[in-house]
């Protein structure tokens, strides 16, 4: 919070700082801010080239630059149909919806390596006939634009540490991924907003090279796949938030793609109305920059408390719910994101549990259930509904802890009743 403070002092303090940060700022966002980004991010994820400015667009957080991007790139009827890699994060629904794609999105399974490619070519391949014969061969809403291409598709992942899953797609899938994207159409979105909170999922081993990245996002892969993108939008965004960085009321992000998408993103009527969003906030972010702030904070203060917070959870998962039939997802090297997803074992359902923990045992948890795509017609209403989202990035390493002992109570109780 003081590094915030000084951050804003400074930039209310210099004039030229002062002067931009007041006014609407340029539509992709304050040009400094661009720049320590791309640069932030060329160190991270180390692709094959460095990452310029113009590939950069400050966003008013995910969520936003989510509602930006379905605004500028898909047309209601046009646009077939959103695929969410599911369990999905819940509140995206919320958004496609609002982009008029309600009962339009479709969920693809999840697996341990990343996505179930085969049941995904076969829908995309079965809703391209049915377009076909339906003659809808032309975007209907949106008139041409020079900035702005209408997918026929999109998809929606949290490729790394999902939300709500905790898994993280192989790089063989992110490629499999970009090549269907390319061929049907589709612009994939990726939420990679926890891929920079990673540790060793073993607490007596350190993770080898914890401030570089693991696996290339699939925004790299688009760019470099088979001689890169196909046309001068590509076929992925990368969508970033200091929200879960700094702290959620920064409501300020990134969008990284080609030049042209990173480019489109900001001529959304909303940016083009007010200027740059979260404008003023972007100047007071940029400041943690040139200082090593962020960067410190990120590496020497918030991943060790989130690990040690990680581990508390998983040893008091291991001592009170493994031995009642919990399971956990195979774990990987590599551990990370805000959540860790368990499984209770049959014939119990979250969605009974979850009330009765409340009620009874005073702990709060999110059930499987909510994770569903909505209106997904081939989804089941218990097809998640034995996972339980656990939060660890919120409470107190003993509050966690004990929360647990509760849960455990309520699972104990609900199998022997």
């Amino acid at each position: 919070m003081s590094a915030i403070a000084e951050a804003s002092a400074t930039v209310m303090a210099t004039p030229d700082v002062r002067a931009q940060a007041m006014l609407y700022g340029p539509d992709e966002g304050y040009g400094p801010l661009r720049q320590h980004i791309a640069r932030w991010l060329t160190d991270f994820y180390h692709p094959r080239d460095p990452i310029p400015a113009d590939r950069i667009c400050i966003t008013g957080g995910a969520s936003q630059n989510l509602a930006c991007m379905l605004q500028v790139f898909t047309d209601p009827v046009y646009t077939r149909n959103v695929w969410m890699v599911a369990p999905t994060y819940f509140l995206a629904c919320r958004m496609m919806d609002d982009a008029g794609f309600a009962g339009r999105m479709r969920g693809v399974p999840e697996d341990e390596s990343g996505v179930d490619l085969a049941y995904l070519r076969r829908e995309l391949v079965a809703v391209e006939e049915k377009a076909e014969a339906e003659g809808n061969t032309e975007p209907t809403h949106k008139p041409p634009r020079p900035w702005g291409k209408i997918y026929k598709h999109i998809i929606y992942a949290v490729p790394t540490f999902s939300n709500p899953s905790t898994l993280t797609m192989s790089l063989s899938d992110r490629e499999s991924l970009v090549r269907l994207a390319r061929e049907f159409d589709a612009l994939i979105i990726t939420d990679d907003v926890y891929d920079f909170l990673q540790w060793s999922s073993d607490p007596k081993k350190w993770l080898a090279h914890p401030d570089k990245a693991r696996l290339p996002r699939i925004v790299d892969v688009d760019r470099y796949l088979d001689g890169g993108p196909q046309d001068e939008f590509g076929n992925a965004v990368s969508n970033g938030s200091f929200s879960k960085l700094i702290g959620p009321g920064t409501r300020t992000g990134w969008a990284e793609s080609t030049e042209k998408v990173a480019w489109g993103i900001s001529q959304a009527g909303s940016s083009r109305s007010g200027g740059a969003p979260s404008h003023l906030t972007a100047t007071i972010i940029d400041q943690l920059f040139p200082t090593g702030t962020f960067p410190r904070f990120l590496e020497e203060s918030l991943k060790p408390s989130y690990a040690r917070r990680y581990y508390r959870l998983m040893g008091a998962i291991r001592e009170h719910l493994l031995p009642l039939g919990v399971t956990l997802p195979t774990t990987s090297e590599a551990a990370g994101g805000y959540f860790i997803w368990v499984q209770l074992p049959a014939p119990l359902r979250a969605s009974e549990l979850a009330p009765v923990a409340l009620q009874e045992h005073k702990v709060k948890v999110a059930t499987g259930n909510l994770f569903q795509v909505q209106g997904d017609p081939s989804a089941g209403p218990d097809d998640f509904n034995r996972g339980v989202r656990l939060c660890f990035s919120w409470e107190h390493e003993d509050r966690l802890e004990e929360g647990v002992r509760r849960l455990a109570c309520a699972v104990r109780n609900a199998l022997s009743s």
